[in-house]
């Protein structure tokens, strides 16, 4: 009787396990489970899980209907609608239950947000904006910003980021400058990687905790023709291949890139949404992308009503699929008209099942098809956590850079500098930049400095506005931007010149405003410049204080680099602190002061005029040549930045001083503090080949270390010099280390450095 009982639990269990799907067993590798349920999946089931824009009815946890995804990525779009970090927890929640319970195959969402600098929800932490992050020239600081983005996010229910940003930024007209981490496909590349790493975490598989991450624009953004957002990118191979490749190469290989976006500009003539070559050939073949390929917003629709490539969205649809677009981000159309193509026999079922298999991919690796749930109490703890607030506030202080410095009037000191004048139009209000959303905290300058001012008087005049909208992150969202008449300020002027003869030392907080500077997604929403100077009346603002004869600091908050020729002239400090999140105030009142040394390096190249662009440093050398009524010099190189303290680097020496092609050299160098404050200075290694079967730059960034040392503390830094990066492409385009003398240069700044030679020979 006990043996015919065994027998039938064992026969029950077994049938059990045979009526389970392979899809649903997560001991089996992912590739089984996506082939075992794309073959369980209609036409129409697939289109499902690659259009975007699909609608879904179903009731929140407190019964009320909601669509989906609209609803429930209201608290991105609505702040009247929002409520905390719990309640949007459970709502995504719901979503998957309803999934997993009222749908064929159970199938999970796959929730996506922006991560641009944070979470973008409202209630999140606001770290500072990217040039910012890249300004600390440490990674590592970034890997921890987006690790703390990436639990917040994915606490919350969203599991893939459409971040980083990894467009080289060579034309600071565009408004998107903001978003990028620099002009140097190198330092792109260390930070692109380290951000991807902080958002999926250590493993192929995305825990609890991480979010799977999106590598954009590709390719070649960030320099568009005219400065217009979107505008075409006319390179060659070689351009491509050499710089704006590079980070994307980094991000798909080193960091193993769950997700890759295209661009919504064209090279050679072939939008990037259809562009085989760049999407399959290169993306695919040669570096072996295992992950998906989404459109941009709308990006597929932009091939008939921009692009001109497609006459209608099926047409769209078809050569987008065909060029290696996985996923379509829009209002969903386009693809759908997918399901009538396959019938017609014009789009072979082949091609979908490659999308669908990425998208498939994406949610197994996202451990979705496991645990799609989240715990609404954690979300509540972890979002805008102290622990993630004092991360902002020391990303903040990383990210500043001290541009000039006379007669050393930083740092302040309260019992000298007794009234202090905070002026300017961007001092009171807080500027985090764009792709934000109303952090539950937030710090201004003006606030940041009258909270540590300690027995100074701090007074306040805003000196002029720059636009007469809505300021901070809702200006990024407001439609048109209403520039301030210069004219209309001399009021405002007069006043912040008599609140300054008032004062000890002046600091005047100008620069952009997120309506300023940012995407420009159509017509209505503009944000790219003509010119780099500041607006409206700030260069008057600024002239008229100096005159006072009053010590004037002035602080930039903005998301480009600017053509500031009169400040750097005659401002007697500068600071630039990009957009520094929701802590700014409170970290540019510590450096102000001097409880915090500034050690922030430029990711940019700042010209003397929009005549010099594009001015990035790793230029060939025949553009090294001056104009007839100025330098071809920048205002500021790439790499610059000022501390409080002195250093000095010494004893730049190789081992071996001879290599052959596929040899390797260590570069050292010693860094001392001579100065009486502890800092943080950062060498950076270039290199120049002086002769080559093709031309080179005049230097080329290959590596960086931020270091702190204190008074009188010398440091010998390390650098290793790999085949790979003294290689080159050669005129038949194959990566070749060609003997010759190589130029390596050390020094604190691209403008600024010691050389010895390395000689590459034959073996």
């Amino acid at each position: 009787m006990r043996t015919r009982m065994s027998l039938t639990v064992l026969t029950l269990a077994l049938s059990a396990f045979a009526q389970t799907p392979a899809f649903r067993n997560a001991k089996l590798p992912v590739e089984q489970r996506v082939a075992d349920l794309l073959e369980r999946m209609t036409l129409e089931e697939k289109l499902q899980e690659i259009s975007g824009g699909q609608h879904t009815r179903l009731l929140d946890p407190a019964g009320v209907e909601l669509s989906y995804p609209e609803d429930v990525f209201q608290d991105q779009s609505n702040p009247a609608s929002t409520t905390g970090p719990r309640d949007w927890a459970l709502r995504r929640n719901a979503v998957q239950r309803y999934q997993l319970q009222k749908t064929r195959l159970g199938i999970p969402w796959l929730f996506r947000g922006e991560a641009l600098h944070g979470y973008m929800g409202y209630h999140a932490t606001s770290f500072p904006q990217v040039p910012a992050l890249a300004s600390s020239w440490d990674p590592e600081l970034v890997r921890q910003v987006f690790t703390a983005a990436a639990d917040e996010m994915s606490a919350v229910g969203v599991k893939q980021a459409f971040t980083p940003v990894l467009d080289l930024a060579r034309d600071p007209r565009w408004g998107r400058t903001e978003e990028c981490y620099g002009e140097d496909p190198y330092l792109v590349s260390r930070m692109g990687v380290a951000a991807i790493k902080g958002l999926q975490g250590p493993d192929w598989s995305i825990g609890k905790h991480h979010v799977l991450a999106t590598a954009k624009h590709f390719t070649a953004h960030g320099q568009p023709e005219t400065g217009v957002n979107t505008g075409p990118a006319n390179f060659s191979e070689r351009i491509l291949r050499e710089n704006f490749l590079l980070p994307f190469q980094a991000a798909v290989q080193e960091a193993k890139v769950a997700s890759v976006m295209a661009s919504y500009n064209e090279i050679d003539g072939i939008p990037a949404h259809i562009n085989a070559w760049l999407l399959q050939r290169v993306l695919r073949e040669e570096w072996g992308f295992q992950g998906y390929v989404v459109s941009d917003g709308g990006g597929i629709h932009m091939l008939v009503e921009k692009h001109g490539v497609a006459a209608n969205d099926a047409d769209a649809a078809r050569m987008a699929l065909a060029a290696g677009i996985d996923y379509d981000l829009s209002d969903g159309v386009p693809f759908q008209t997918l399901l009538e193509q396959v019938k017609q026999g014009k789009v072979p079922v082949s091609q979908i099942d490659r999308a669908v298999s990425g998208e498939l991919t994406a949610k197994f690796r996202a451990g979705l098809f496991e645990d799609p749930f989240v715990d609404p109490d954690y979300a509540e703890q972890t979002t805008h956590s102290p622990e993630h607030r004092a991360l902002a506030l020391k990303a903040a202080q990383r990210g500043v850079v001290l541009l000039k410095n006379e007669q050393q009037l930083l740092p302040l000191d309260p019992k000298k500098h007794k009234t202090i004048a905070v002026i300017g139009p961007n001092a009171a209000d807080v500027h985090v930049g764009g792709y934000s959303r109303q952090s539950a905290s937030g710090v201004s300058l003006l606030q940041g400095i009258r909270q540590r001012a300690g027995g100074a008087k701090v007074l306040y005049a805003e000196g002029c506005k720059i636009t007469l909208g809505a300021q901070g992150w809702m200006g990024w969202m407001e439609e048109q931007t209403k520039l301030a008449d210069p004219r209309t300020q001399e009021a405002s002027i007069r006043q912040a010149v008599q609140v300054a003869k008032k004062a000890d030392v002046a600091i005047l907080v100008v620069g952009e405003t997120e309506s300023t500077n940012r995407e420009a997604w159509s017509q209505t929403h503009l944000g790219d410049r003509h010119d780099l100077d500041l607006l409206g009346a700030q260069n008057e603002l600024i002239r008229r204080v100096v005159e006072t004869g009053v010590p004037t600091v002035v602080f930039l908050l903005n998301g480009r680099a600017l053509s500031i020729n009169y400040a750097a002239t005659h401002a007697k400090a500068i600071l630039e602190g990009w957009y520094l999140g929701q802590e700014g105030g409170t970290a540019a009142a510590q450096i102000l002061f001097g409880d915090v040394n500034p050690g922030g390096k430029l990711p940019v190249s700042f010209p003397q005029s929009v005549g010099q662009l594009p001015i990035y440093y790793n230029h060939k050398p025949t553009t090294d040549r001056d104009y007839l009524d100025m330098t071809h010099d920048p205002l500021f190189p790439f790499g610059h930045g000022l501390s409080y303290t002195r250093f000095s680097f010494e004893n730049l020496r190789l081992e071996p001083t001879k290599i052959g092609p596929g040899g390797s050299v260590a570069v050292h160098v010693e860094v001392t503090n001579t100065g009486s404050r502890e800092g943080d200075e950062v060498p950076q290694l270039y290199i120049h080949q002086r002769v080559a079967s093709v031309t080179r730059p005049v230097k080329e960034l290959r590596g960086f270390r931020r270091i702190s040392l204190k008074p009188g503390e010398k440091q010998t830094v390390t650098f290793t010099l790999t085949p790979e990066a003294l290689s080159m492409l050669n005129a038949e385009m194959h990566r070749v280390v060609e003997p010759g003398i190589f130029d390596v240069m050390v020094g604190p700044s691209s403008a600024q450095t010691q050389s010895v030679p390395l000689e590459v020979v034959n073996p």
